[in-house]
């Protein structure tokens, strides 16, 4: 039996765990959809996939890294209206620091929605395989179904 303080502290240690810190570590992986050369930012979380960002590898409606870059970090900033920021930074080749800003107003708003959908359930320990399960059956209008095979493509990488 359980009682009521014992449940009230699983049920706070739960929300903790799901508390993001400001920074997370963030592997890249690019991938193809359609002719169009995208990028997904892994954030990862005790080394699993804990949320994605992905985006077009293009300077006026995404992001271009340099191809040596294949990881990185994912900071969060939370603004005083409340509104949240999330910035992109790497090492380059010479050890200098390299933040890419506002990676939620670089990427299309359809795809953004999509990914924070699919964070949520990485964030809340769905098991890997379950989410790629769950990605690759949704059903989309054309162009966006490529994309999910790209996002499977990502998250393939961290089956054990």
């Amino acid at each position: 039996m359980y009682s009521k303080e014992r449940v009230m502290a699983e049920e706070q240690n739960n929300l903790e765990q799901h508390v993001r810190p400001e920074v997370l570590e963030c592997d890249v992986v690019r991938f193809q959809n359609a002719k169009e050369k995208w990028v997904a930012l892994v954030g990862l979380m005790n080394g699993k996939p804990y949320e994605i960002f992905t985006g077009l590898q293009d300077d006026d409606d995404g992001i271009i890294l340099p191809k040596n870059v294949m990881n990185g970090k994912i900071i969060k900033h939370v603004n005083s209206d409340g509104t949240k920021r999330y910035d992109f930074q790497f090492e380059n080749r010479r050890g200098y620091k390299t933040t890419v800003e506002g990676l939620n107003e670089k990427f299309n708003p359809i795809y953004w929605n999509y990914a924070k959908l699919i964070s949520g359930v990485l964030r809340y320990g769905m098991p890997i395989e379950n989410v790629i399960k769950l990605v690759s059956s949704l059903e989309m209008d054309h162009g966006i179904d490529t994309w999910t095979n790209g996002v499977v493509r990502a998250l393939k990488k961290y089956c054990e």
